[in-house]
């Protein structure tokens, strides 16, 4: 059965792709459409008409997206596949784009910009497992193909996930700007996506993201354990969870490159079997090719990241230019080259993996929240931030020898320090982390890529950190059944999240949610401190206390961590490839002294002349937009978002017209200023064609030169 004959099928119904019929040399010359072979199980397929469903919005339209209520579960603990794709979607949606009033949703960007009525996009959206080599943690692809595809000018658009999210998680960024171009549109949870496993009951997600706790149905993941194994770990650790991302045992990211290539090549499939040219026998000749096709690599974050490894592992010429924002790139480490801000200081201890800076943000930050210089004016810092927890950390911090200072100004102070020259985190990122902390970015991130990085199990409960639900004292307490029925939906696959949180087992006095937990060596509640202190160790190679060089099974673990590092570290090399960066000075999770930065830096260093790549700092602006929705934040930062649909019309215009890309730059935005009035095209000039000189960004004497 083809494609083409599926549309005919009810609403909902997954079958099974085949091909059969005559054979190749039939046709002379002629290339058959064939099921890519690392594609396993079934591919679900929908049609959605646009008016009552579509690929966008799930149906609820732009309003329906921008609204507060989400959409309802009929039955809270059996909700549809097709409620969970709603869900899915308008979580997603909101989670990177800031649909506030006032914030340019609905004026710069948002389905309806550039489009009729709510901007509901109809066409077809196809589901599948890619196999990863581990049957129990398979990666889910999806294709979206609009209406208004046209198979004489074909396009297509990557979308791997941002974060950890699931295959829904870039919807309303590299897929909105997609679908609306008429561009079909291949995502990828990239091997992590929101795959949650209850091992108190063995329930797991299908593709559809409802339950199951059947052993035999494919799932997202399901723990390696044999019935024994699951008890005798529930005994001792009651109602944990597990997660894909944290605890596969396999390191995802060291392919996140590959399954962008291959959701490409699943694109490729499913467009001929929609508009290849017909034999008569069922069987289809490939028309639609790399050669005729214009593919751009694109998302943000993790996303980013993703897209920007496949181009640099493209070896079939599948993609044709990048367009990424605020990428999770780890360039590898090349001391050959500095960079400077201005008359700053020069920077050449640059290109620091992510678990490293995560880690010390995660050990630091908490304290730096109560330096005078930031305490009062970061946003959200009194509402997310405990302020005895803070000065708890800055004690204990201070008892161990890691932060001076008599007082806690000092020490706090010296905290934000460590962070800024020792860690190269930028000034313009300080206002911003402390929301980040209180909301356990950093937390959350140094636990679960040290579980992946090390290939670590959830028995192995790494540095005495699982995950679990918790009540309001922090202890551990079943995960209920309407939260584990909506996590596909709800969860970014990073906890805590939808209700799951990191437990410090080892906490003194027992297991407890990390964020309440007190810390045996210091007798206090400074947000489980021992236990960042243990994964900050892991990630730097020795003790983070004494200094000293870790040993036993420590050692091992760390030795583990870094070997995993060094299997997700960029290499620079593009191939040549029109690639545009567009990152928010203020990133507050990717510090762009280690991302972007760097990766331009290396690039310049190892393409030199043949570079394609153009970098676009933008002032005001950070890592996530959606925070632009509330004070503080709207009237301090623009949406990096605009930018990235910037990023994606210049390289569309380049590919498409041959137009030059602008040069690297600085882009000198307005902030919206008390009372955050709507912004206006003040706010948000936009990339220059012909920059001043003073606000270029140039690669000189082996130094990445970013003006102020």
């Amino acid at each position: 059965m083809t494609i083409r004959a599926l549309l005919a099928v009810p609403a909902g119904l997954v079958v099974a792709l085949s091909l059969n019929g005559c054979k190749q040399e039939d046709i002379p010359g002629a290339a058959f459409n064939h099921k890519p072979g690392f594609l396993t199980g079934t591919i679900s397929q929908q049609h959605y008409d646009g008016v009552t469903d579509d690929l966008l919005t799930a149906g609820l339209g732009a309003s329906g997206l921008a609204s507060a209520v989400p959409p309802a579960f009929a039955d809270s603990l059996n909700p549809t596949p097709i409620e969970l794709r709603r869900m899915a979607i308008y979580n997603n949606y909101r989670a990177l784009v800031d649909t506030a009033p006032g914030g340019g949703y609905g004026t710069w960007f948002g389905p309806q910009v550039g489009a009729e009525g709510e901007g509901l996009i109809a066409g077809d959206e196809y589901l599948a497992f890619i196999d990863s080599g581990d049957e129990l943690a398979p990666v889910t692809v999806m294709v979206q193909v609009p209406d208004s595809f046209d198979p004489d000018q074909p396009c297509m658009v990557t979308a791997p996930s941002s974060g950890s999210r699931g295959v829904y998680g870039a919807i309303g960024t590299a897929g909105e700007w997609g679908l609306k171009k008429g561009c079909a549109v291949v995502y990828t949870d990239k091997g992590t996506g929101t795959g949650s496993y209850n091992l108190e009951t063995g329930t797991a997600q299908r593709l559809d993201g409802t339950l199951t706790a059947s052993g035999d149905e494919p799932v997202q993941y399901r723990v390696r354990l044999d019935d024994a194994g699951r008890d005798a770990f529930n005994a001792a650790y009651p109602d944990r969870m597990a997660f894909k991302h944290a605890h596969s045992g396999a390191n995802p990211e060291a392919d996140w490159g590959l399954n962008v290539l291959q959701s490409i090549e699943v694109g490729f499939y499913v467009l001929n079997e929609l508009h290849g040219q017909e034999t008569g026998n069922g069987q289809r000749v490939v028309t639609i090719k790399p050669n005729n096709t214009l593919v751009i690599a694109s998302s943000v974050s993790n996303g980013g990241g993703a897209s920007v490894r496949a181009a640099e592992q493209d070896e079939k010429g599948l993609i044709d230019g990048v367009a990424v924002s605020e990428p999770n790139v780890n360039p590898l480490v090349d001391a050959g080259f500095t960079i400077r801000q201005g008359n700053g200081a020069v920077i050449s201890d640059h290109s620091r993996s992510l678990l490293d800076y995560t880690t010390a943000l995660a050990v630091y930050q908490g304290c730096a929240n109560r330096a005078p210089a930031i305490r009062d004016l970061a946003p959200f810092n009194a509402i997310l931030n405990d302020v005895t927890v803070n000065e708890n950390i800055c004690t204990a911090l201070a008892a161990k020898g890691l932060v001076t200072g008599a007082t806690l100004d000092e020490q706090a102070t010296d905290a934000l320090r460590i962070l800024n020259d020792d860690f190269g985190v930028q000034p313009e990122q300080n206002l911003v982390a402390p929301s980040h902390f209180g909301a356990s970015v950093a937390q959350s991130i140094a636990m679960t890529y040290a579980n992946a990085y090390g290939g670590f199990a959830v028995t192995d409960r790494l540095c005495g950190l699982s995950l679990a639900a918790t009540d309001g004292s922090g202890l551990v307490t079943p995960l209920g059944a309407a939260q584990e029925a909506a996590l596909f939906s709800a969860s970014n696959g990073i906890p805590p999240t939808a209700g799951v949180n990191q437990v410090y087992d080892d906490a003194s006095g027992g297991a407890t949610n990390l964020k309440q937990a007190v810390s045996n060596s210091s007798g206090l509640a400074d947000f489980g401190l021992d236990a960042l202190l243990c994964l900050r160790s892991l990630a730097a190679g020795t003790d983070a206390v004494s200094g000293e060089v870790l040993t036993g099974t420590a050692a091992a673990q760390a030795q583990a961590i870094a070997d995993g590092i060094e299997g997700i570290r960029a290499s620079g090399d593009l191939q040549g490839k029109p690639a545009v960066f567009v990152t928010g000075r203020a990133d507050a999770i990717l510090p762009i002294n280690h991302t972007s930065r760097p990766y331009v830096g290396l690039n310049q260093r190892v393409e030199g002349g043949d570079s394609g790549l153009r970098y676009y700092e933008v002032l005001n602006a950070h890592h996530l937009d959606a925070f632009n929705a509330f004070p503080g934040f709207n009237e301090r930062y623009v949406p990096l978002h605009h930018y990235y649909i910037q990023a994606l019309d210049l390289m569309w215009s380049h590919l498409k017209d041959g137009v030059a890309l602008p040069p690297s730059q600085v882009v000198r935005t307005v902030p919206r200023g008390a009372g955050a009035p709507a912004l206006t095209a003040t706010n948000l000039p936009p990339v220059l064609a012909e920059p001043e000189e003073s606000d270029r960004i140039q690669f000189v004497d082996n130094q990445v030169r970013i003006p102020d």
